[in-house]
């Protein structure tokens, strides 16, 4: 019983208009290096933002369609990590950009989510880990500068007003 609503699940999450959706923008960034065009034409790592931004239809499948933390924790992974490598300096970024191919990763996680295939269910959670670690430690390193500013405000207002 379990099985069959799976798979009628992934019927209808297959033949949703939010799906095609993410298949057009695979189709466009990645089989068509639009995501590698935007960031040739528009330089300053704009362009790599602006391809970021289309995927956050990808994080939307994600996390109110299928309604899934994990998934939605490992294409912010994806994504992410196609940002911040598009954005190495002479055009060295762009030219990882046309063989990384961030949201064909992610639209393989979002079907291999979907049919409950075992292996992309385990790099799903894998990357959930990471990132889940990561923004943890980015909370923390910002907690600690506020701590140090606080701190080196009270030594340079002591040592100036003393």
């Amino acid at each position: 019983m379990n099985e069959q609503k799976r798979l009628e699940r992934s019927a209808r999450l297959h033949s949703s208009r939010s799906y095609a959706l993410l298949q057009r923008l695979t189709s466009y960034l990645d089989r068509y290096y639009l995501d590698a065009a935007l960031g040739f034409a528009i330089p300053g790592g704009i362009g790599d933002m602006i391809s970021a931004f289309f995927s956050l239809a990808y994080v939307y499948f994600a996390a109110f369609v299928i309604k899934s933390l994990p998934l939605t924790l490992a294409i912010l992974n994806n994504t992410l990590r196609d940002v911040v490598l598009g954005m190495i300096p002479f055009y060295v970024g762009d030219v990882i950009d046309i063989f990384h191919r961030a949201n064909k990763q992610n639209m393989n996680l979002v079907n291999g989510f979907v049919e409950g295939d075992q292996t992309v269910i385990k790099e799903v959670n894998r990357k959930a880990w990471l990132s889940a670690i990561f923004i943890v430690l980015l909370i923390a390193a910002i907690v600690g500068m506020v701590y140090l500013l606080i701190w080196l405000t009270k030594t340079l207002g002591t040592m100036l007003f003393s």
